[in-house]
């Protein structure tokens, strides 16, 4: 473990690394800080540059991209009340209030150094825990693998936005596209229709990119904005923050730090979920609640450290099990395939260095988002009323460029316009593409651990079972005692907030 750790120390003790690091925090920030162009767009253009670099280089990356673009929302969520993510939108209930006290400086200091503290203290209790899950896992085999993976896709849909129903369709249409060329067990082509171009499957970085990037951009065309904004306060005002303001946030940055770490643990439920219950959670804990919606300080402190707490755990079952747990960190999953590096416990044992490498440039990241927001903040604020008739040519410059040059497959650009078409319409019928990307991703490990488990069974699936896999019965019991439970809970809080 010592010898893992420390080579993985010497691995990231390179400058290019710390470059590469810092040049997609300030794009990831860059990205948060415009209202209607999102992380996951953004991670979904920038992925094929990862495919040319190193694991070292290119995961790393993205990973800054990944927290500089969730920090990044808060700034026009504080400035003009816009969340440029939705992780940001609980920090619009006091951001825009300090900002018409003349206290936007603080509020956005404020943001950052919780948005630092949860992220680091998450990213180290990630790297902690995670060899020790990671050895769980490998003694777990098919049978397990498959019914986590079924309890995975349930909760996918279940804690996916919209309707219920709609997201089932979701599922089934990206397993179906999941099943496309060759089945993992036998190898025989299926569903190609007599298109040799479908023999090999559906590669993911066009669904990817055709589906989180290219909706943005023909909403943003469709939309004609010019400016989010027209003459917002952009400028940080009022005083710095100082040791005085931040030593009562400590608490509840603390507080919103558990809560979003647990929270980033548990597939599809994600940075959202997190910044309201962490928001909620400092509210009632208050000892003047009343403060909170009017301009107060631990109302920026909580939703900030509770959603980029959620970064550094979602990482668990995605390295762990190869589980992403959002849409994210589908994309970092790529990312890693592409690298010929399959997530899962068995990556552990092949490449620990470099996974604990990835690890430890999380929390160097961290610190660097510390240092690149505390100096580029105002600048990037200045950025929330940028012209977007600049940036929507150049987005789909780098759509298309980084689909093609992956493969230098036209297949592949073709694939991408027909999701593009395919996730626009989606959005205006208010389907959510998260169900349909998981459940492309996770359904071919499903099939093969479901393969597997049936040739081990020897044609006696359920006495092998109950046999021989207690734990794999133990989860397929408690699956829709859990999926109840998540619907009922996420039933109540949407009767709440209507009610109020």
């Amino acid at each position: 473990m010592l010898d893992l750790v420390s080579e993985a120390a010497l691995m990231l003790m390179r400058l290019d690394v710390m470059l590469m690091i810092a040049a997609g925090m300030c794009l990831g920030i860059l990205v948060g800080a415009l209202p209607g162009f999102t992380t996951v767009m953004a991670m979904a253009i920038v992925l094929p540059i990862s495919f040319f670099l190193e694991p070292i280089l290119g995961i790393p990356f993205l990973i800054g991209v990944y927290k500089g673009g969730i920090f990044g929302g808060s700034i026009p969520a504080i400035l003009v009340s816009i969340p440029g993510t939705g992780a940001a939108i609980a920090t619009t209930f006091d951001g825009p209030a300090l900002t018409r006290k003349g206290q936007s400086r603080k509020a956005l200091e404020m943001a950052l150094v919780a948005s630092a503290i949860g992220d680091f203290l998450s990213s180290f209790a990630t790297v902690a825990i995670i060899g020790l899950i990671a050895m769980i896992a490998l003694m777990i085999g098919p049978p397990e693998i498959a019914a986590i993976l079924i309890l995975s896709l349930l909760i996918i849909v279940v804690t996916s936005s919209g309707n219920f129903f709609k997201n089932v369709l979701m599922l089934l249409i990206g397993a179906l596209l999941a099943m496309i060329g060759q089945d993992p067990i036998g190898a025989m082509v299926r569903f190609d229709f007599g298109f040799h171009a479908l023999q090999a499957g559906i590669d993911l970085l066009p669904l990817v990119i055709g589906l989180f990037a290219i909706p943005e951009i023909l909403l943003a065309m469709e939309r004609r904005e010019s400016a989010i904004v027209a003459g917002a306060r952009t400028r940080p005002e009022g005083d710095r923050l100082r040791w005085a303001d931040l030593k009562p946030c400590m608490r509840t940055i603390l507080r919103s730090t558990a809560l979003g770490g647990v929270i980033g643990a548990i597939p599809g439920v994600g940075q959202v979920v997190a910044a309201v219950m962490g928001y909620s959670a400092a509210k009632n804990a208050s000892k003047h609640p009343e403060r909170f919606g009017k301009g107060e300080l631990e109302g920026v402190a909580a939703p900030e450290a509770a959603n980029n707490a959620v970064n550094g755990p979602t990482m668990v079952p995605l390295l762990t099990l190869g589980i992403p747990g959002d849409n994210i960190t589908a994309i970092l999953l790529g990312a890693f395939v592409a690298q010929g590096l399959r997530p899962g416990p068995q990556l552990f044992q092949e490449q620990g260095a470099l996974v604990y490498a990835i690890l430890f440039s999380m929390l160097i990241a961290c610190v660097l988002l510390l240092v690149i927001g505390y100096v580029l903040t105002p600048v990037f604020a200045r950025l929330v009323t940028i012209n977007k008739a600049y940036l929507v040519p150049l987005m789909l410059l780098f759509a298309v460029a980084g689909t093609y040059v992956y493969r230098s497959n036209p297949m592949d650009l073709w694939f991408m316009i027909a999701f593009g078409v395919f996730g626009y319409c989606a959005r205006k019928l208010s389907f959510d593409v998260t169900p349909l990307v998981m459940s492309f991703i996770l359904m071919p490990p499903l099939e093969y651990a479901v393969g597997q488990s049936i040739l081990l069974a020897q044609g006696d699936i359920f006495g092998y079972l109950i046999g021989s896999r207690p734990i794999t019965v133990a989860v397929l019991l408690v699956t829709p005692i859990l999926i109840f439970w998540i619907a009922y809970r996420q039933r109540q809080r949407a009767l709440v907030s209507t009610e109020t």
